[in-house]
């Protein structure tokens, strides 16, 4: 099992909780091993929803690795304890982000990732709250380094994000326009954003902005992806798109 470190600020003290990560499932690839994506899970859901998912897209080289967040008091649902990522409010443009809570998150996918052969393409992808980690590890690797300054440990080869937000975007573009190699990294990650116009969970213009945020700090390959009356799910035609775009991107093929 894995621990994740996690400070709640509470007045002038700070309470040191240690969060356990769930059951991680594994979709293994039935053709040749090309590529390895960590996809993320949504609010209250687990890795077994992401499995099932999965399991059936045609990507015989990709090999899939679903982890389950920890069970944490979520302030959005009024303290309720469920699966999540990292902590969060009300989403807004300029609210607080739980910076710790997205570290420990985005460690535990680079960790997931960081045993996976040479040779093979690492990515990350998630739906809501896993687009959102999905995204912040984005900027992790534009970065060369976690928010708290420990340098991140894997090389990024696409991400993708389904009904989600970014968080941090205010102060992402200063982040990285300071670094050349950060500008590099960004220039050369391929990012894949969808969302549904209807989506009245996370809506349609924290998608939007998101890829507008990436790309002016400088990920120039970002695709977006809108779909009329979708809500806050994914349809089969989202799914395809998200294989062709990650055989695409990958340069994946063959079966054996």
């Amino acid at each position: 099992m894995s621990y994740a470190h996690y400070h709640m600020g509470s007045g002038s003290r700070t309470a040191r909780r240690s969060l356990e990560f769930g059951k991680t499932h594994v979709v293994r690839p039935k053709g040749k091993h090309q590529a390895t994506i960590v996809w993320l899970h949504g609010l209250g859901d687990n890795g077994l929803s992401s499995y099932q998912l999965l399991e059936s897209l045609p990507l015989p080289n990709i090999k899939w690795i679903c982890p389950t967040a920890p069970t944490r008091p979520v302030t959005i649902l009024g303290g309720f304890s469920c699966t999540a990522w990292f902590d969060m409010g009300e989403l807004s443009e300029d609210g607080p982000d739980d910076s710790e809570g997205l570290d420990a998150s985005a460690a535990h996918i680079a960790n997931l990732l960081s045993t996976e052969p040479a040779d093979v393409k690492v990515g990350i992808g998630g739906f809501s709250m896993g687009a959102a980690v999905a995204q912040y590890s984005a900027t992790c690797f534009a970065m060369g380094r976690y928010g708290n300054g420990i340098p991140y440990p894997v090389n990024l080869r696409a991400v993708v994000g389904l009904s989600g937000w970014l968080p941090g975007s205010m102060s992402l573009r200063n982040k990285i326009e300071v670094s050349h190699e950060a500008r590099r990294r960004a220039a050369s990650l391929p990012v894949l954003l969808s969302h549904g116009s209807s989506d009245d969970v996370v809506l349609y213009k924290y998608g939007e902005k998101s890829a507008q945020s990436l790309s002016s700090a400088g990920f120039r390959y970002i695709t977006f992806k809108s779909y009329d009356g979708l809500g806050h799910y994914t349809v089969p035609r989202e799914m395809d798109e998200v294989s062709n775009w990650l055989n695409s991107r990958l340069g994946l093929g063959g079966s054996s």
